[in-house]
């Protein structure tokens, strides 16, 4: 009898995934969820969850659809579906916030195996319940851009899932990359870090044979294949590494950067230095602006952007 008890704990887990996953508005087929639980982690057989499936369907309020195969699955609509207990509108309001903002840079898996979440939050701020302060906040906030709004760059099909499939297994990557001299090859990958800047997406690697890092747009990745051997990962930190200029373009000098700056366009660093030393000298109608920051193609066109608001700069390079 006790070697039976792990059987129905992981079946038991299985139903409540299962009756999460099936959605109120639409149908769903066994394939359907057979895919998101298999990204959840469950290696069940499409035959085995199609049993369980029919036996929840007589047991709790879900339609199925038999008029044509595959058969569908919904929950009806007195239905009171599976409830998240957990779930109040405060984190409903969260859980949405975030699938809004972090969608780029979550593996498709794990995404995948959300969705029930993602729908129990967007039904308990429905219109018909008692959460319109919060379902307004949606409309209420929003990231702008400092710069001139981009539309994203078109990425290849499937090389967004591969990416962060390997990334989030710590596979090796198989990557068929255009670089920016039009110039196309085939690379193996260790991935080690993915970053958004603006509408584009970075991968942080290091190629095949080499212990230096470097920057693949995944825009620029032509095709992606997640091998699936695993490897160690290094000792890699991406805040550091984003903290040292790579995504600025530059190699992480740094410099002791001083200007000249109209009163009116260099206001805004009194509220938002450029680093922790930096110091402030006000006169007539300007600031003299010093402080420690890295030498990136970044910096450079941020000072060209002043025109005539900004002069006298100068660059003294710091010892590391």
């Amino acid at each position: 009898m006790a070697s039976k008890k792990p059987d129905t704990l992981e079946t038991l887990r299985l139903a409540i995934e299962l009756l999460r996953r099936i959605p109120r508005s639409r149908k769903v087929s066994t394939g359907e969820l057979h895919k998101e639980l298999q990204a959840a982690g469950f290696e069940r057989d499409e035959r085995s969850i199609q049993r369980l499936l029919k036996t929840l369907s007589q047991h709790f309020d879900i339609e199925r659809d038999e008029r044509s195969l595959p058969y569908g699955y919904s929950w009806k609509d007195q239905g009171q579906g599976l409830m998240v207990p957990t779930l109040n509108r405060q984190e409903s309001l969260l859980l949405l916030l975030a699938e809004q903002q972090l969608q780029p840079l979550l593996p498709p898996s794990v995404l995948k195996s959300m969705d029930g979440f993602f729908r129990q939050a967007r039904a308990n701020l429905a219109p018909h319940q008692d959460a319109q302060l919060e379902k307004q906040w949606l409309g209420k906030v929003r990231v702008v851009s400092e710069t001139q709004p981009l539309l994203p760059p078109k990425m290849a099909d499937g090389v967004l899932a591969a990416v962060t499939g390997a990334l989030y297994g710590n596979h090796w990557l198989n990557v068929d990359y255009t670089n920016q001299k039009d110039e196309r090859k085939t690379y193996r990958v260790m991935p080690l870090g993915l970053a958004q800047q603006g509408p584009r997406i970075y991968l942080v690697c290091r190629f095949e044979g080499y212990d230096n890092q470097r920057i693949l747009a995944l825009h620029r990745i032509n095709t992606a294949t997640d091998s699936g051997l695993p490897f160690e990962r290094p000792d890699f930190d991406l805040a550091a590494y984003d903290g040292e200029g790579h995504f600025a373009v530059g190699n992480g000098e740094r410099i002791r950067l001083q200007f000249e700056i109209d009163k009116a366009p260099g206001k805004h660093l009194l509220e938002s230095p450029l680093a922790e030393d930096q110091c402030v000298i006000e006169g007539p109608g300007s600031y003299t602006i010093t402080a420690t920051v890295q030498q990136t193609l970044l910096l450079d066109r941020w000072l060209n952007s002043f025109g005539a608001g900004i002069r006298n700069i100068s660059k003294t390079p710091v010892d590391a």
